[in-house]
């Protein structure tokens, strides 16, 4: 299976090093994505590699992939 690949749009709060960067969904041996109850999304960010958990209504998806 693919990796879905995502932007992250960030908030006021956010890193400014993670704002509008490309990142692929962590996901379980079945091939589930990493969600929380709460619409938190666990994800690795492509240029540094860094694992984070991010608010899912900030992410966007990238078309073509």
């Amino acid at each position: 299976m693919e990796a879905q690949k995502y932007i992250y749009h960030g908030d006021k709060l956010t890193d400014p090093e993670l704002k509008k960067k490309v990142c692929i969904a962590v996901r379980k041996s079945n091939g589930k994505c990493i969600r929380g109850r709460n619409g938190n999304f666990l994800v690795q960010f492509i240029e540094s590699g860094r694992v984070t958990v991010v608010i899912g209504r900030l992410l966007r998806k990238v078309k073509g992939t």
